[in-house]
């Protein structure tokens, strides 16, 4: 018989998992209370929310929140870390809290993007990925970049006729000054 505050918790974690861009689920096995201290203050920092829950609670908050995708990675210790915000800032900063704890075995297993479900490797790779500023200053830049290019070289044929103008100028003067 669910007891008042596990229903309570229950529509907690589906109201965080529907509010959130991302979320990755880590194993925490291995973590002593210190540790996990740490990696919570070092993910709030980055503005992700670190929620440890019972498997259970979970899969049915998932079914809830019509997040599915999400149910095979709740097994054995779980961590959800959710952002709702910049993805890549999520697992950036997941990956820079772990790190110090990888020789103890705790391990990344996966998430989702959006409704989208990606693994381990995914979540990876998407932490080397410079931040969102980054790749719309460097799109911003390739946009720019033809534009003026082609200023350039429209400019440079007005700067050539100045400078033959110029020159024109400047040789007739020379020449009346001779004459």
């Amino acid at each position: 018989m669910p007891t008042d505050t596990k229903r309570q918790a229950v529509t907690e974690l589906a109201e965080l998992l529907r509010s959130s861009s991302a979320m990755a689920v880590a194993d925490y096995r291995g973590l002593k209370v210190s540790d996990m201290q740490s990696v919570r203050r070092t993910l709030r920092d980055h503005g992700v929310e670190l929620t440890i829950a019972k498997n259970r609670l979970l899969k049915i908050a998932a079914d809830e929140a019509e997040r599915p995708e999400l149910k095979p990675l709740l097994s054995g210790p779980t961590a959800l870390a959710t952002i709702d915000g910049d993805e890549a800032a999520m697992a950036k900063a997941l990956t820079d809290a772990f790190r110090p704890f990888s020789r103890i075995g705790i391990t990344i297993r996966g998430g989702m993007l959006g409704s989208t479900a990606i693994d381990a490797s995914q979540l990876t790779r998407l932490a080397t990925l410079p931040s969102r500023d980054v790749l719309l200053s460097k799109i911003a830049g390739g946009m720019a970049a033809p534009m003026t290019s082609m200023a350039g070289v429209l400019a440079a044929n007005i700067r050539n006729l100045v400078g033959v103008l110029s020159a024109v100028a400047d040789k007739k003067r020379e020449t009346e000054i001779a004459a």
